[in-house]
């Protein structure tokens, strides 16, 4: 299933899981204007597609003593990635891990509890090459729904549902985890 392939419908479907991966059939269906049994049948054909991937509860770290947000850049020295994917899959303080383009190889979001837990999980990570890291000191966005990435659909997209745009101002602490944008990930708290 590609992009051209889903009509509005679909995409309107798309972005309310997203706002919240909990609402059930009926709710969905009256966001739409469908019945709960044409909006079960697009949810499945989603699924089946591969255009959700899965549903997911939305923790907040801070809440679970993970206070300090980095975002690590990793000049890699060598074309064997092997080391490198070895130690990304084995340090659970890594949350997101990009191959990029530039000077540096790879960006890594960490997540730790203290300065010190940051600076062991940084050693750790520069034991591969030179890093750079940079403290996150607040995310004025986290999380955006990505069909709005579908700007030149978007004016056809009906009533807008509002996005997860939740905004922190300077605080002293960084701001919360969020879904990535390469992995549509539908976010849920429950079962439906």
């Amino acid at each position: 299933m590609t992009v051209e392939s889903m009509d509005d419908t679909d995409l309107r479907l798309l972005s309310a899981l997203q706002e919240d991966g909990r609402l059930g059939y009926a709710e969905l269906g009256r966001r739409v204007s469908m019945s709960p049994s044409s909006v079960a049948e697009r949810v499945r054909r989603l699924e089946e597609n591969g255009v959700i991937t899965g549903y997911t509860a939305v923790v907040d770290p801070e809440r679970i003593g993970l206070s300090v947000l980095a975002l690590v850049r990793l000049r890699y020295p060598t074309n064997n990635y092997k080391p490198c994917h070895d130690l990304i899959e084995a340090t659970p303080e890594i949350v997101e891990a990009h191959h990029v383009t530039g000077e540096d190889c790879f960006v890594l979001k960490v997540y730790a509890r203290s300065m010190r837990h940051l600076e062991e999980t940084v050693g750790r990570i520069a034991s591969l090459g030179p890093v750079t890291t940079n403290i996150v000191f607040s995310s004025p966005l986290e999380r955006r729904v990505v069909t709005e990435a579908l700007s030149e659909r978007q004016d056809r997209l009906g009533p807008k549902v509002t996005p997860a745009r939740k905004k922190r101002g300077p605080a002293p602490t960084p701001a919360r985890a969020a879904g990535t944008v390469s992995d549509l990930v539908v976010e849920a708290r429950g079962d439906r």
